[in-house]
C-alpha cells in the first residue's frame, strides 16, 4: 500500500502524483467511506465536509476536484474559501461538520500544495484514520463515476473564527496603540490579519498582503523575514509579527531587529500561564529540535519540558495525553489548548501581545530571558545503519559525550529517515568544543562501522 500522508497530511507538487486528478478524486471519495464507517448509530444524514485554503493558484482546482470525490460518495463539501488553517480546526466542530480539510503547503512555493485533514473535533487525523483511508484509496474492488467537478458552495464563516481570536486578547492593555508590521506571506492570513489588529487598536504596517497566486512564502513570511525586520527597524516599528502561508505558525520581530523565534515565544509565554495558574501540569511540550537553551530556562522558573519528535500532530498527541496547556515548536507552530489543540499564528500573537500587557514588558526584554545555546549539526553518509548502542565502541563514544554534557547540553545521534545518513546533533556552552565531540562519534562510526564510498 502507498503511504499518501507525510508528518503533515498529503503534500506535494500540484498535478503530479499525489496531487493529481486521479488521486485527488479518489482521495475525497475515501474521506467519505472512511468517515461514514467511523460514525455513531445515531449519526443521521451525509458526511458533512468543511474546507478551506490558501493562495496557491492551484487551490481552487484541487478543492473542486476533492468535491467531486466526496459528492461521489453522497458527501458534501462545503468551502470557506482563503483562510488560515486553524480557522478551520475551530470552525469543523462549532458548525457541526463531520470532518475538515485543508488545502495549503503552509511555507512550501506555490508549484507545491497539500491536504490536511482535522476531524470532527478539530484536532488533526491521527495515523490510525490516514491509514485507514489509504487502504481504501489503494482498495482496486471501487471506482469513482465519470463527470466534470462542480463549483463548491461558498459559505463566509470568518466572523466567528475572529470572535473566538478576540476573546485572547478583549482589550490591549499598555500596547493599544503599538506601531507593528505585519507579514501575511501573501497567504491565507490576507483575509483577516489587517483587520483584526486594526480593530484592536493597533496602528498596522502590512507587508505580504498581495496574493497573485504565485507569491505565497516569496521572500516574505516566517521562513523569509528579512523584509519584515527592514520593515520594522527603517520604520521605527515596536514589532513585527510573520505568519507563514495558512497561518498556523507565526515568529516575531523585536523593536531592534532580532528574530523571536518559537522557543522564545513558549518560554515568555509559559512563564507568564504559569503565574497566572494557566500552566496545567506546570509542563511545556516541544520537540526534540527546540534548544536545550529552553530546558533551561523552563527549569529554572519551575516548569518542565516534555520533547516528542518533529511535528505539530506529534505535539499535539503529546498535550493531549498528558492534559497540558502549551506546546509548539521552535518554528513558531504554537498550540494554546485552551484555544485550539493545533497551531495558531494568530493566537500566538494575541497571546504574546497578551503577555507584553500583562507584564508591561517590551518584546525584546522578555525575549531576552531566553539564551540559545550553540546547535552542531553533522552528518555522515553510511552504507548500513546498525543500531548504534550494539556497537560497544560506538555506545561508549556516545556515553561519554553525554557525560560531558551532563544537563548542561544535549546530544541527538540519529539514522535520517529518508537519506543514507547518520546525523549526530550536539548542543552546549562552547561551539568549538561541542563541535568536536560530535567528530568523534563520526569518527568511531567510521571506525567500526564504515562510512558510504
Amino acid at each position: 500500500m502507498t503511504q499518501l500522508f507525510g508528518t503533515d497530511g498529503v503534500r506535494g507538487r500540484a498535478g503530479e502524483y499525489p496531487l493529481d486528478v486521479a488521486t485527488i478524486r479518489r482521495l475525497g471519495a475515501a474521506l467519505v467511506r472512511a468517515l461514514g464507517h467511523d460514525r455513531s448509530p445515531a449519526a443521521t444524514g451525509p458526511v458533512r465536509i468543511l474546507s478551506g485554503r490558501d493562495t496557491r493558484e492551484s487551490g481552487t482546482w484541487i478543492e473542486r476536484e476533492l468535491g467531486f470525490g466526496i459528492s461521489s460518495q453522497g458527501g458534501t463539501l462545503t468551502s470557506t474559501g482563503i483562510i488560515p488553517t486553524p480557522a478551520i480546526a475551530y470552525l469543523t466542530p462549532r458548525m457541526g461538520y463531520t470532518a475538515g480539510v485543508v488545502i495549503s503547503a503552509s511555507h512550501n512555493p506555490f508549484e507545491d500544495n497539500g491536504i490536511k485533514l482535522f476531524s470532527g473535533t478539530g484536532e488533526k487525523f491521527g495515523e490510525a484514520i490516514e491509514r485507514r483511508v489509504e487502504s481504501i484509496v489503494a482498495d482496486t474492488a471501487w471506482s469513482l463515476p465519470p463527470g466534470d467537478a462542480l463549483q463548491v458552495e461558498q459559505v463566509d464563516c470568518r466572523s466567528e473564527y475572529v470572535a473566538q481570536l478576540r476573546r485572547i486578547l478583549p482589550a490591549p492593555g499598555m500596547t493599544k496603540g503599538a506601531r507593528i508590521a505585519l507579514d501575511c506571506a501573501n497567504g491565507a492570513t490576507t483575509t483577516i490579519a489587517p483587520r483584526l489588529f486594526q480593530d484592536l487598536g493597533y496602528s498596522v504596517l502590512p507587508v505580504g498582503t498581495q496574493p497573485d497566486g504565485r507569491n505565497i512564502n516569496l521572500g516574505c513570511g516566517s521562513t523569509a523575514p528579512a523584509a519584515l525586520v527592514k520593515a520594522v527597524t527603517d520604520g521605527g516599528y515596536r514589532l513585527g509579527i510573520a505568519f507563514d502561508g495558512d497561518g498556523d505558525r507565526a515568529i516575531f520581530v523585536d523593536a531592534r531587529g532580532r528574530i523571536v523565534d518559537g522557543d522564545a515565544v513558549m518560554l515568555m509565554c509559559g512563564k507568564r500561564m504559569k503565574a497566572e495558574g494557566r500552566l496545567n501540569g506546570d509542563a511545556i511540550v516541544a520537540t526534540v529540535m527546540s534548544n536545550i537553551g529552553l530546558e533551561l530556562a523552563l527549569r529554572e522558573a519551575g516548569v518542565s519540558l516534555v520533547r516528542c519528535p518533529v511535528g505539530d500532530k506529534y505535539v499535539m498527541e503529546e498535550m493531549l495525553k498528558r492534559k497540558l496547556s502549551l506546546g509548539g515548536e521552535q518554528s513558531g507552530h504554537i498550540i494554546f489548548s485552551d484555544h485550539l489543540f493545533t497551531g495558531d499564528g494568530l493566537a500566538t500573537s494575541l497571546q504574546v501581545l497578551r503577555t507584553m500587557d500583562a507584564t508591561g514588558r517590551e518584546l525584546a526584554d522578555l525575549a531576552s530571558e531566553f539564551t540559545a545555546y550553540p546547535q552542531v549539526l553533522l552528518n555522515l553518509r553510511v552504507a548500513q545503519k546498525p543500531e548504534l548502542r550494539s556497537v560497544p565502541e560506538i555506545a561508549s563514544v556516545i556515553e561519554a559525550v553525554e557525560a560531558r554534557l551532563a544537563g548542561q547540553g544535549r546530544l541527538l545521534v540519529r539514522y535520517s529517515g529518508t537519506e543514507p545518513l547518520l546525523r549526530v546533533m550536539l548542543e552546549g556552552k562552547d561551539e568549538a568544543e561541542i563541535r568536536r565531540w560530535g567528530q568523534e562519534i563520526l569518527d568511531a562510526f567510521k571506525r567500526h562501522v564504515g562510512a558510504a564510498a
